[in-house]
C-alpha cells in the first residue's frame, strides 16, 4: 500500500500536536485552587487512615473493601490524584456526600488511599 507524502505529513503533524497538547495538560498547574493546594502538600498515611475511619468507613468499610460504597482497594490505580480529590469534595456521586476537608487532611487521606 502506497501512502502519499501529504497524508504522511498530516499524520505526523497531528501526532506531534497531540503529544504537545498532552504534555501541556500534564505539566500545567491545576485550575482548581483547592486541588492545587492539596497537591503541594505531603500527606501522612497514618493520619489519612484516621480520617478514613471517621468519615468513609461507614460506607466503604473499615477495610475499604466496600459495603454501601464501592471497594477502594487499589483505587489509586483506577483514578488520578485529581479525580480522587474531586470525588471526595464534590459529592457528585450520590449517595456519597461532599466532604469539606482542610487541604492537609485531604493530602493525608489521599496518601492513605494510595496505600490501599
Amino acid at each position: 500500500m502506497k501512502v502519499s507524502r501529504s497524508v504522511l505529513l498530516i499524520t505526523v503533524v497531528l501526532l506531534l500536536g497531540g503529544a504537545v497538547a498532552i504534555a501541556l495538560t500534564v505539566n500545567a498547574p491545576h485550575p482548581d485552587p483547592y486541588v492545587a493546594s492539596v497537591m503541594t502538600l505531603q500527606g501522612d498515611g497514618a493520619q489519612g487512615r484516621i480520617i478514613f475511619e471517621n468519615n468513609c468507613s461507614g460506607c466503604h468499610g473499615l477495610d475499604a473493601k466496600g459495603e454501601v460504597g464501592p471497594s477502594l482497594m487499589k483505587v489509586s490505580q483506577r483514578r488520578s490524584d485529581t479525580q480522587l480529590i474531586t470525588q471526595v469534595v464534590s459529592g457528585k456521586t450520590p449517595p456519597m456526600p461532599s466532604f469539606q476537608l482542610e487541604p492537609q487532611q485531604m493530602a493525608d487521606l489521599l496518601e492513605y488511599l494510595k496505600k490501599l
